[in-house]
């Protein structure tokens, strides 16, 4: 026990759980999305897809309390490795911050995973928190989606997510040691194309159901 203290007490380690926990998300992204794209069928489809998943029950409320776990994990370890960084570096150096390869997902990862955080706990409140007795999730959704504000909101976050998760797919990756130049490029390009899909997939909901509601 002390040994895997000592190493996920190290940068290596904490990058580590970074790059899992990251991972994770990125699978509940893409499932997340899968069933909300069922919107696309029609209202009587989202609402069967969110009945099913409320049937799960336990198995729902497990999960839910695993992805709360993560979502502790990976932003507790990101303020460390943050301030860490700010502590190693008290006076930054006057560089270019683009060189060396950065990019703006990697430049802006803390700040994008804040507004990140952000958003996920306004998208609960409108959601899932919220009281559904004489409605359904797809006419609360519908409501919601007919504001031009809430359009722009949910819009300008999921872009948001794309910029975060273009850098995080492939730093995972490096942080598990595989950083190859035969791979990283492959590497990177699907997280860019996952970073795209998550942008145009979410985004387009919004756009969707103000113009056919």
């Amino acid at each position: 026990m002390n040994g895997w203290k000592a190493k996920f007490s190290t940068s290596v380690g904490k990058k580590l759980m970074m790059a899992v926990t990251g991972l994770c998300f990125c699978g509940f992204l893409a499932g997340h999305l899968l069933g909300n794209l069922t919107i696309y069928g029609s209202g009587e489809l989202f609402n069967s897809y969110a009945e099913h998943v409320q049937a799960l029950g336990v198995i729902l409320r497990v999960i839910e309390a695993g992805l709360i776990c993560l979502a502790l994990v990976h932003i507790g370890t990101g303020l460390l490795l943050y301030f860490q960084n700010l502590m190693a570096r008290p006076v930054r150096y006057q560089v270019d911050k683009r060189a060396g390869g950065r990019t703006l997902g990697s430049a802006t990862m803390p700040y994008t995973g804040f507004l990140l955080l952000c958003f996920v706990l306004f998208h609960l409140l409108q959601f899932t928190f919220v009281d559904k007795t004489g409605t359904s999730i797809y006419e609360i959704v519908s409501t919601a989606f007919q504001s031009p504000f809430y359009i722009a909101l949910y819009v300008a976050a999921v872009v948001i997510a794309g910029v975060h998760v273009s850098h995080g797919f492939w730093s995972a990756f490096q942080s598990f040691g595989l950083n190859h130049p035969k791979y990283t490029p492959l590497i990177k390009g699907a997280g860019l194309i996952l970073a795209i899909v998550v942008a145009i997939g979410f985004g387009s909901l919004p756009l969707y159901m103000s113009l056919t509601v």
